[in-house]
């Protein structure tokens, strides 16, 4: 079966640096879009950014110019590189894709666990 599983999460320093990582297993034909989610706490889920499946990357306003997505094909992997870090960054760090599996005549959504990140003094 398909999953997506999180790590590189932790305790970091504002200023700080992490980098998190996302690897999709299971028997994978394709993968489009791949996300970065978080939820704050106290707040709704909100999208971090996101690479589509051509290599275009999005992002929300408040981590642009601080976070970069990329994508290793190769590996089925997602990866958020997190520089900059506020308090603010602080939430459940969750990744997204659209996958279409071998066993299944489409495209299905596949959501990971998470991952904590808390960004503190």
């Amino acid at each position: 079966q398909v999953q997506l599983v999180e790590s590189g999460g932790g305790l970091v320093q504002p200023g700080g640096s992490l980098r998190l990582s996302c690897a999709a297993s299971g028997s994978i034909v394709g993968i489009n879009d791949m996300t970065w989610y978080r939820q704050a706490p106290g707040k709704s889920r909100v999208m971090v950014a996101r690479v589509t499946g051509g290599g275009s990357a999005n992002y929300a306003d408040s981590v642009k110019g601080r976070f970069t997505i990329s994508r290793d094909n190769a590996k089925n992997a997602v990866h958020l590189q997190m520089n900059s870090l506020k308090p603010e960054d602080t939430a459940i760090y969750t990744c997204h894709a659209n996958i279409k599996a071998h066993d299944s005549p489409w495209f299905t959504q596949y959501w990971g666990q998470g991952t904590q990140v808390t960004v503190s003094s």
